[in-house]
């Protein structure tokens, strides 16, 4: 063998210690600094609450093993020193293996180390430091209490008010002798003159009714008021009697009127027709309020309130806004579309708003009560369950089960899992829950210690 090739063997021998020695140390920092799920080897552990951490180095992981062998501490007990009870042992190297008593490692020439109760009991918790931390650009917010006041946008159109609607109809047999509106959609104000009818059948009763009035005396006055009641069985209205009275003249013809203002929507009489009692000569809807069916998303109808304001816009009155209220949310949803519709009753001054128009409608809903509010982006959606990476001192996180309410404005309201004052990661918390959950994985898995095992 000649010079060279014994040291290239040499160099070589020692770059192979020096990797076996990395690994080695590496497998003793990674199993000390590797948190696990509290286990109850002892009945003193099933009661063991976490409050602390593990060693922070193997050196002073086996001195307090030597320490506890002379003290008689063992898993389940309290470190006078540290103040943090004992959890179980473990070799570093092998961390699947755990026990109840300090003593002497099985599988190296070093002493077992403890591991302590920590806050974080499903060994979760993970530690970044502020370099990484601004490396992966962490971001955090405060947990604040406010007042949500949700806003949501939809469409609708616009359909009659159906509560503001009147039907005319003939009170008596008759004919139409003229009418003054022949079209259906034709506006119509209050009062106004819709057609003018002869009624034979009134004639006979209101001669009557002249007739004993014309006579004197007092006992002829149950005479006058059966003849007025006669004339209010065949249909005559007070204001058509009281003009009988007034004149003296029998009236066998008499002019229908609107009784509301708005639109003609149903037109069934026409000049020269005969029409019978009860039958129905116009239909009128009013146009001074109107409802908007909005088509809102079933996610989002938790955010709807009966009696919620609502603002309504549309293309045909640029500028104009128009007031209104929710009335009610029908119950029934379209299963091709997955929405509800939503009535909103719109007040209609201008009659601007006419059925068949699209309107863009802001629902505002200011909540009284004050909730507590961190922002949308910090929420997790896992499927089964909504959490938040809760930032703790040092460098700290640990992930956090939560029960969201309502969402609004990027905020999102939390009913159970959070406090004010806390802090919450709002960026990167994926990759920080991401490290949570295998570490979490990887304590449940190694979470059986040898109970009762003598090394």
């Amino acid at each position: 063998m000649n010079i060279k090739t014994l040291i290239v063997g040499v160099a070589a021998a020692t770059a192979l210690g020096g990797a076996a020695y990395a690994v080695y140390t590496l497998g003793m920092q990674r199993g000390m600094g590797m948190a696990a799920t509290p286990v109850t080897p002892t009945a003193a552990m099933a009661s063991a609450p976490p409050t602390g951490s593990a060693p922070m180095s193997v050196a002073q992981g086996e001195e307090a093993t030597r320490r506890h062998i002379a003290s008689n501490i063992k898993a389940g007990d309290l470190d006078p020193v540290t103040g943090k009870r004992v959890l179980y042992y473990h070799d570093p190297m092998a961390p699947a293996s755990k026990f109840d008593k300090p003593a002497k490692s099985p599988f190296m020439d070093m002493m077992l180390v403890p591991v302590y109760a920590d806050l974080d009991a499903d060994g979760s918790q993970v530690t970044v430091s502020p370099r990484t931390q601004q490396n992966l650009g962490v971001r955090t917010a405060l947990v604040t209490e406010g007042v949500l006041a949700p806003q949501l946008s939809a469409v609708g159109n616009i359909a009659f008010n159906e509560r503001d609607q009147a039907t005319v109809q003939a009170r008596a047999t008759g004919f139409v002798e003229r009418l003054h509106v022949r079209a259906t959609l034709d506006r119509v104000a209050k009062g106004q003159p819709l057609a003018e009818l002869y009624v034979p059948d009134w004639v006979a009763a209101q001669e009557e009714f002249l007739s004993v009035r014309r006579l004197q005396g007092t006992e002829l006055a149950t005479l006058v008021d059966g003849a007025r009641q006669r004339m209010r069985q065949a249909g005559m209205s007070e204001a058509q009697i009281a003009l009988v009275e007034r004149s003296g003249q029998t009236q066998a013809r008499f002019t229908l009127t609107a009784p509301i203002g708005g639109v003609v929507t149903e037109l069934l009489a026409r000049e020269g027709m005969t029409v019978t009692a009860g039958a129905t000569l116009f239909r009128i809807n009013g146009l001074a309020t109107v409802w908007a069916n909005a088509e809102v998303p079933e996610s989002q109808a938790a955010l709807l309130r009966v009696g919620a304001k609502v603002q309504a816009r549309s293309t045909a009155a640029p500028g104009a806004v128009f007031e209104g209220k929710l009335q009610a949310v029908l119950p029934e949803v379209n299963a091709t579309t997955r929405t509800l519709k939503a009535r909103v009753e719109l007040a209609n001054p201008s009659g601007l708003l006419v059925p068949g128009l699209f309107v863009q409608m802001q629902f505002i809903d200011p909540r009284i009560d004050k909730a507590l509010l961190i922002p949308t982006e910090a929420v997790i959606q896992t499927g089964k369950r909504s959490v938040v990476m809760l930032a703790e001192d040092n460098g700290r996180f640990v992930p956090v089960d939560v029960e969201t309410g309502i969402e609004s404005g990027g905020q999102t309201e939390i009913k159970r899992g959070l406090k004010p004052g806390q802090r919450v990661v709002v960026s990167s918390q994926f990759l920080i829950d991401s490290e949570a959950s295998l570490k979490g994985v990887e304590a449940r898995l190694n979470d059986t210690p040898a109970a009762g095992s003598k090394p």
